[in-house]
């Protein structure tokens, strides 16, 4: 039985063919069956902890007092987000052992206050600085494509997206510096979203770089991004716009899109495409210079490591030897940035975006591949040259959107059997309902067999 969405568990919950222990016990049941399969994609499980509140909602639901539609549902938490007397280890040893949080992440609160479950704290790269997936200390979870095989899930929120993959939770919340939700969502076929920046408090969630960070959802379907998103932005109600897609224009950008694309990726661009095209998208193929000055304003270094090497500074001096050594070498780059040039990038960034939205503005949106390649086997990321390799690769065009303060999802558009690829739709800040309304009417179209 194909995993519910959340409009469907809702409806279910409401009309009382299911019940959230149900769903609770169908998600602890897959982390007991499969995290000895090669999934590990939890640190932390929150068994009878999720028993006891499943039990509690359904009571507030026969009562009709349940504190929303979606309340009952089991989600999956990152864990990088303060939760009140827990450590917040962030994928690390060193913060294993913590003080505990006094208090509980913002975002977190506002998925308790609406009933959502949390069934556990998900595996994640070490302090969230890549886009592998690996963790050397819990484990590395596997995408589900072909698991037998070994390939990486993608990062940082590798569990977040094996748990919803595998069925272990109907969503996730993970975070987005470059690409955290949006990379392992398309490595394990599933939706991720990267909302802009500001709309979901920070407070509370252990930072990569303040300037870049984001916390996003990662779901089966994009509609179901969009309600998880509303709930943490603290906008429940919130309606998106209708959609026609007939007419719809998108730009998909010549200087990025197709560089360095493996034969599966590309198959999948093209069925997407081919498909968009069928149902009557606009699509325009051309250069997006934003992309070009993205890479020259890098020159000097990017706000990722010398944000990072901010924060890490102390721990690293005192802390080294218990670091994963390829994420230390990463945060120990940010050290050879000045100041000089830091205010320079931030300068540069600031332009940037003003042509980037300026360029963006006849279209509705941006597409291009979330990332050019299909999950490589772990045995791929050996010999460290190979893994600064693919790291990049990963994380070119999703960090993209990042350093444009944009807002971005990743829906899967491989056919059935192929190896897992997303499509990236992007647009500029604070244009998040329109775009995950757009990608709602793209995810149908996608889905849509050609005859």
């Amino acid at each position: 039985m194909q995993p519910l969405t959340f409009a469907e568990a809702a409806a279910a919950l409401a009309a009382g063919t299911t019940t959230s222990r149900h769903l609770v016990e169908a998600c602890l049941a897959n982390i007991n069956d499969l995290e000895g399969q090669g999934a590990r994609a939890f640190v932390r499980v929150y068994g009878d902890q999720a028993r006891a509140s499943a039990d509690a909602i359904d009571t507030l639901r026969q009562a009709s007092r349940a504190p929303g539609p979606f309340a009952g549902i089991p989600i999956s938490l990152k864990d990088l987000f303060d939760i009140a007397g827990e450590p917040t280890p962030a994928g690390s040893v060193i913060l294993a052992d913590a003080p505990p949080a006094t208090a509980t992440a913002p975002a977190i609160q506002r998925l308790l206050a609406a009933g959502l479950i949390p069934v556990g704290r998900t595996n994640m790269t070490e302090f969230a600085f890549s886009g592998v997936g690996l963790n050397p200390h819990y484990g590395t979870p596997l995408s589900p494509w072909d698991r037998a095989a070994g390939h990486i899930p993608g990062g940082s929120s590798s569990g977040a997206a094996v748990s919803v993959a595998d069925a272990m939770a109907l969503g996730a919340i993970g975070t987005d510096t470059g690409g955290s939700c949006r990379i392992p969502a398309a490595l394990c076929g599933i939706a991720g979203f990267k909302p802009t920046a500001r709309r979901v408090p920070l407070a509370g969630v252990l930072p990569l770089a303040p300037s870049l960070d984001s916390v996003g959802p990662l779901a089966r379907t994009a509609a179901c991004c969009a309600t998880l998103d509303a709930i943490v932005a603290g906008e429940p109600d919130r309606i998106l716009p209708p959609i026609t897609i007939p007419g719809l224009r998108l730009l998909l950008p010549t200087n990025l899109a197709f560089a360095n694309l493996d034969a599966p990726t590309e198959a999948a661009l093209d069925r997407a495409v081919a498909r968009l095209d069928d149902a009557g998208v606009l699509i325009d193929r051309a250069p997006l210079a934003a992309f070009d000055a993205i890479n020259e304003a890098h020159a000097k270094g990017g706000f990722a490591a010398a944000e990072a090497y901010a924060w890490h500074r102390d721990l690293l001096a005192s802390e080294f030897a218990r670091y994963d050594p390829r994420v230390a070498s990463r945060i120990l780059a940010g050290a050879d940035m000045s100041a000089a040039d830091y205010f320079l990038l931030a300068q540069a960034r600031r332009r940037i975006i003003r042509r980037f939205e300026a360029a963006l503005a006849p279209y509705d949106a941006l597409m291009l591949p979330t990332v050019p390649i299909a999950p490589p086997p772990i045995a791929a990321f050996a010999h460290d040259e190979d893994y600064r390799r693919l790291n990049f690769l990963l994380l070119r065009n999703p960090s993209a959107i990042n350093f444009l303060d944009g807002c971005a999802i990743s829906l899967p558009c491989h056919a059935p059997g192929a190896p897992p690829a997303g499509l990236m739709l992007a647009a500029p800040a604070m244009e998040d309902a329109r775009l995950l309304a757009i990608a709602i009417a793209v995810e149908a179209a996608l889905l849509h067999e050609r005859h």
